[in-house]
């Protein structure tokens, strides 16, 4: 584990209510994709603790980000209003839900801004050039919360084993426009875009409600081993 003060190299906006927030790093900031760690900025005159997935590729060098909705939260609000050169301490890495090759065979299944951890992972694989058969079924309400498209769509055009599909479960998406799936990720979903599901190691992330129903899915409905199955869950999705 690492520990150790920086600051904020840059806030970019991803959608009209999510950002990441990328802090210096050197070369002693070593972490892989799919794990997260802890931040602390000063609000309100006071230090304030929260951890994030990182939402970086272990292969971009040079900094660590982490993605999140803004929110009304306090927390929320202090991330919101910091700027290139403020100060941020950062502990990491932590956590155990990663993904580095070791299967030949994947299928993320994640929603809304539980794709972060997993963004990690598919820019690794590309990075990498990890010859794994890669499929993310990635699910929002509308077309304008896909977080990371730009980045997905071009690993996914440049890698041809890693396939990216969108699904979205607004009654009001238009089909004379969109391309992509409509509706939540299900047994039906499943079966018809990753066929091969039981020869599979399942990663899922997103809103814990979510990740519970697609635990169950894949088991109860789908037959998938508990031991193919791995998850991630924090509420603060």
């Amino acid at each position: 584990m690492v520990e150790f003060d920086t600051e904020v190299v840059d806030v970019i906006e991803m959608t009209y209510n999510v950002k990441s927030f990328r802090f210096r790093a050197g070369d002693d900031a070593v972490f892989r994709p799919g794990q997260f760690f802890f931040v602390t900025i000063k609000a309100e005159d006071r230090d304030m603790t929260k951890h994030f997935s990182f939402s970086n590729s272990p292969t971009e060098k040079g900094y660590v980000e982490f993605t999140k909705r803004i929110t009304g939260s306090p927390f929320s609000k202090a991330l919101d209003g910091l700027k290139r050169g403020d100060w941020a301490h950062l502990r990491m890495p932590y956590g155990n839900f990663t993904f580095e090759g070791g299967h030949d065979r994947i299928a993320f299944l994640s929603g809304g801004i539980g794709v972060t951890p997993i963004r990690s992972m598919c820019k690794y694989a590309g990075d990498m050039k990890l010859e794994r058969d890669i499929v993310l079924l990635y699910g929002n309400s509308e077309e304008r919360d896909i977080i990371f498209r730009r980045d997905l769509d071009e690993i996914s055009s440049k890698i041809k084993n890693i396939r990216v599909l969108y699904t979205l479960t607004s009654q009001d998406v238009d089909n004379s426009t969109w391309a992509g799936r409509i509706g939540y990720i299900d047994s039906k979903m499943v079966r018809e875009e990753i066929p091969d599901y039981n020869k599979r190691i399942f990663y899922i992330c997103g809103p814990p409600n979510m990740v519970e129903g697609l635990k169950n899915i894949l088991r109860d409905d789908l037959g998938v081993k508990e031991g193919s199955i791995k998850y991630e869950n924090f509420s603060g999705y």
